[in-house]
């Protein structure tokens, strides 16, 4: 094979595939990156990992990713974790992340890579679908609804 398989696995995954290393400037951004976050692999390549992580996280996030690097292990791996991330145009989009902390041929943590898929669709359907089961709940209790039964349109009934 003439072509590097690494490289179209890369750019080809379906997830979202973002490699940053110890200082968190990002290393590695695929095409599916570039769809669930808005940046470019030009815009992103060099930057630090805040350019996706919402402000109120970012405090915890380093403190986390300082810990892992310098165990040279996640407590996530092999866990699907959601959060909150922030696209370029400044929405805040709902994502699956696993992570790896990335080790190099000799052993020394290089970085950490994460893979990410967008969920916010599913999430926001999953979230009212929560709130009309938590209101059907209080409904056969006898309780009053906490927010008036929405129709199809999303508009409360008159």
């Amino acid at each position: 094979m003439t072509e590097d398989l690494a490289g179209l696995i890369f750019e080809q995954a379906p997830d979202a595939v973002i490699f940053a290393d110890h200082a968190g400037s990002i290393r590695a951004w695929n095409a599916r990156a570039e769809r669930v976050f808005g940046h470019t692999a030009a815009e992103a390549l060099g930057q630090n990992l805040d350019l996706i992580i919402p402000e109120q996280f970012r405090e915890a996030h380093w403190r986390g990713y300082s810990r892992a690097l310098a165990a040279g292990e996640t407590k996530y791996q092999g866990q699907v974790l959601p959060t909150r991330a922030v696209r370029r145009d400044g929405e805040m989009i709902y994502v699956e992340l696993t992570f790896a902390i990335i080790h190099g041929r000799e052993g020394g943590v290089l970085g950490a890579l994460a893979h990410a898929r967008d969920i916010t669709e599913r999430w926001m359907s999953e979230r009212e679908q929560r709130r009309e089961l938590r209101d059907l709940r209080q409904r056969v209790s006898g309780d009053a609804p906490a927010t008036p039964p929405a129709t199809q349109a999303g508009q409360p009934h008159a």
